[in-house]
């Protein structure tokens, strides 16, 4: 098969093996190129396939030598059709990490299904006894409630007031202008349910009830603040409550696990182009202009560069993990930084589709958005026939539970 992107607004609906498994290699080349993690020995990712989850699986097992089994939704390919991104960036995962001899497997499966977690205690039992490092990085729309059976759905909204701001069509540069109104309180729930802390701490739950969660265990979930421009739809909207309720999950989780040496934390990150970002109205253009001036500025880091450093420089750190007056871990430090945003505000205010180019990186971002799917890596012919079918042996299905 010939494998060409083919999108659909904010989706890719194809992916490239051979490219994903290019920026996979990159990832892995720039963690082998640093100095060695004094990280975990032993680490659960849950939502391992892509983003931060993807990045932090590399970190641990290429940078601390840690054995990693990952979780993440199947997706194989076909004759017909192509597997998803994610699926072929874990087929290069363990095919690398097989090479380097390093401890891994996979559960495939609903990161929300009880069964996925009995999977993944299983295989934690079989292969290592027990993790000491839990990362938390499932980004969905949809959950099936765990009591009621139904489904919950996230939404991206403000809350309050509409809200009104520029954005733009990332494959067209068109700019224009977007009116979003408020979510009511049935969706802020219904946002909470699906992305906030609740299934982390089932996790937790669980790992602790099979003792398969070592004693002086740590776990990080992810989250986001970012600027005054993106605050209305992000940080003070449905899914900034959502945020709101996965700072106290990692309280409460905290303190649980403290009494035994472990710790739980809430890690700040950078924006950055993801498929889940790339949905957000206002947040491309918003990086966009951010990835302009952070590169001119030397300061640009993606999502490898923010997973080391989460390893390297907070979690692992000599002296203890450095937090905010919130005990959360801040990872955004540089996108925030004062100078940054100032320039990242003027740009936003003079920003038209005439001065697009000079004052936002519209390319990059396009090149980041559709690298995520495996297409526009150098090295590859995306004319040659390739095959869809990418088998991962270390992979195991959960059962799903009957509906």
């Amino acid at each position: 098969m010939i494998i060409q992107p083919r999108t659909r607004g904010f989706i890719c609906t194809t992916a490239h093996p051979l490219g994903c498994a290019a920026q996979v290699r990159q990832q892995i080349e720039y963690v082998r190129a640093r100095p060695a993690v004094k990280g975990p020995r032993s680490a659960l990712i849950i939502g391992a396939s892509t983003g931060y989850g993807l990045s932090a699986r590399i970190a641990a097992a290429f940078g601390a030598g840690a054995a990693t089994i990952g979780v993440y939704r199947p997706s194989q390919g076909s004759a017909r059709r192509t597997a998803s991104a994610g699926w072929y960036n874990s087929a290069a995962f363990e095919q690398a990490a097989a090479e380097a001899g390093l401890i891994s497997a996979s559960v495939t499966g609903d990161a929300f299904d009880a069964a996925t977690k009995a999977a993944a205690i299983a295989k934690i039992r079989a292969l290592v006894g027990q993790v000491d490092l839990v990362v938390y990085s499932v980004a969905t729309a949809r959950r099936i409630d765990p009591q009621t059976g139904e489904a919950r759905q996230s939404v991206l909204k403000p809350l309050g007031a509409p809200y009104t701001n520029k954005t733009v069509n990332f494959h067209t540069g068109e700019i224009s202008t977007v009116t979003i109104e408020p979510g009511t309180e049935a969706e802020v729930a219904d946002t909470v349910a699906v992305m906030g802390g609740d299934d982390w701490a089932a996790w937790i739950d669980a790992l602790r009830e099979a003792e398969v969660l070592s004693p002086d265990a740590g776990t990080v979930a992810y989250s986001y603040i970012g600027s005054a421009i993106t605050q209305a739809i992000y940080r003070a909207g449905t899914i900034g409550a959502a945020k709101d309720d996965l700072e106290r999950t990692a309280q409460r989780l905290d303190e649980r696990l403290s009494s035994d040496g472990g710790r739980a934390y809430v890690a700040v990150t950078k924006a950055l182009v993801t498929q889940s970002s790339s949905a957000i109205p206002v947040v491309p253009l918003y990086v966009s202009v951010l990835y302009k001036v952070m590169k001119e500025k030397g300061l640009h880091e993606g999502c490898i560069e923010q997973s080391y450093r989460l390893l390297a420089e907070r979690l692992y750190a000599d002296g203890g993990t450095p937090v905010d007056r919130e005990g959360r871990i801040r990872l955004d430090d540089l996108e925030l930084r004062e100078d940054v945003q100032a320039e990242v505000t003027r740009r936003w205010d003079a920003l038209t589709g005439d001065n697009l180019g000079a004052l936002a990186d519209l390319e990059g971002y396009r090149r980041e958005f559709f690298r995520l799917f495996g297409f526009e890596m150098p090295g590859i012919d995306y004319e040659a026939d390739v095959d869809p079918e990418v088998a991962i042996p270390a992979a195991v299905a959960a059962e799903p539970p009957a509906r």
